[in-house]
Formats: structure tokens, C-alpha cells, sequence
């Protein structure tokens, strides 16, 4: 995955979730749930690493799996499939988590993500990225970023900071922090 553009002095994400310039293209990861492909920000990511063993915690929301212990820190681990109201994520051969953060700067979390299977590095110009659709989709409206038409298709690309209930997980790295 050699696609390196001169945009790494623009890592900041941008407040608000506002769209970048049009001018600008941004990388985004995709990975699969099932037969869906989704995208996010490359930004965000920190590591992908291969699905193991992780403690359950409970009284967390169905769609927390579990935590991992990743280097010392704690990070909990959420199945998307579940989030996203679907029945749970079946592990597979090439079931992966994806560590990426969220929150605001100088105070972000690390949180793993339950796919399928991760794909590959995409690169999506600004002006290529759609709104979410008012309709049609099988996932919330609010966890979607945008649709970025790739070739003659469009991905979907998740809003990560939306689709998975921050408070909750904060909550839960934090009671791992302390103990």
C-alpha cells in the first residue's frame, strides 16, 4: 500500500465534521461487514491486528464484544454488525480489528472495530463524496459520513465518532485506566 500523497500535513481532522475543501483527497480504509463495503478516514486509524482473545465486560451494550489489552491500554472492542442493529458479527478466517481513535484532540480514546475483513487503502477526492442518503440505506442515517463514488459505485463512509455511543466507551476505557 504505497499511496502516499503530501496531505499528511493535513492530518487534523476537521471540526465539526465539516467536508474539506473540494479540491482535496483524503484516504480512506475500507473493510467488509458481510457483503457490504464500508470506508473511514484513514486519519483515524492506528493499527489493524487479527482478531483474538478478549475479556468480556458486563453490562455493556450488546454490541460491545469485549476489551483487548493492547500494549498496557484498555480498548474495547465493538461489533459494527450489532451497532448496527443487526444480528452479531460471525468470526471468520480473515475477521480483523481495526484500532483507530476518537474524541477530541488531547483527550482521544482508543476503540477497536469488529469487521469482516479489511480491504484495502482508497483514495476519494472531496468533490467525489455525497451526502448521506435520506433513504435507502441499511445502517442509521447519522452513522453516515458521506457516499464516495468510486468508479461507478459508492461506498459507504462511516462516522465513526457517531455510529458508536462515545460516552459508553470512554466510560468503559476509563474504569480500565483506573484500575
Amino acid at each position: 500500500m504505497t499511496h502516499h500523497h503530501a496531505l499528511t500535513a493535513a492530518s487534523g481532522s476537521l471540526p465539526g465534521g465539516h467536508k474539506p475543501p473540494h479540491d482535496i483527497t483524503l484516504q480512506y480504509l475500507t473493510f467488509s461487514l458481510g457483503d457490504e463495503v464500508f470506508a473511514m478516514d484513514i486519519r483515524s486509524v492506528r493499527e489493524i491486528i487479527q482478531h483474538g482473545a478478549m475479556t468480556v465486560v458486563p453490562l455493556m451494550p450488546e454490541f460491545v464484544r469485549g476489551i483487548i489489552n493492547l500494549r498496557g491500554a484498555v480498548v474495547p472492542v465493538i461489533d459494527l454488525q450489532s451497532r448496527f442493529g443487526r444480528a452479531r458479527a460471525k468470526v471468520g478466517k480473515k475477521t480483523c480489528v481495526i484500532i483507530f481513535d476518537v474524541g477530541p484532540d488531547g483527550d482521544r480514546v482508543e476503540l477497536g472495530l469488529l469487521v469482516d475483513a479489511v480491504s484495502e487503502v482508497i483514495d476519494i477526492a472531496a468533490a467525489q463524496i455525497e451526502p448521506p442518503p435520506q433513504f435507502g440505506t441499511s445502517i442509521a442515517r447519522e452513522f453516515i459520513r458521506g457516499l464516495g463514488k468510486v468508479g461507478s459505485e459508492f461506498i459507504v463512509i462511516l462516522e465513526p465518532e457517531r455510529a458508536l455511543n462515545i460516552d459508553d466507551m470512554v466510560a468503559l476505557a476509563e474504569q480500565g485506566h483506573a484500575a
